[in-house]
């Protein structure tokens, strides 16, 4: 669902309690309850000591891959 080389995409995540919406493009490519998601372990098979935090900070990863990022926003989603 990405767009071609030089376009923007438009990736939209929202995360509600534990569960985890991410959508691309106008796609849902993830939507997932982080409890039932992990329930039998990571798919790294390693320990990830926040994934149970119910706060923290926002990262961004490029996959070794150079990546711009703008109009970044971020929302309480009590107001809707």
């Amino acid at each position: 669902h990405q767009l071609p080389v030089g376009e923007w995409n438009f990736q939209e995540v929202r995360c509600e309690g534990r569960r985890v919406t991410i959508t691309l493009n106008g796609h849902v490519i993830v939507d997932a309850d982080l409890d039932v998601a992990s329930r039998d372990g990571t798919l790294d098979g390693q320990a990830h000591p926040g994934l149970k935090r119910s706060s923290g900070h926002i990262g961004f990863l490029g996959h070794g891959d150079a990546v711009a990022f703008r109009n970044l926003r971020v929302r309480s989603l009590s107001g809707e």
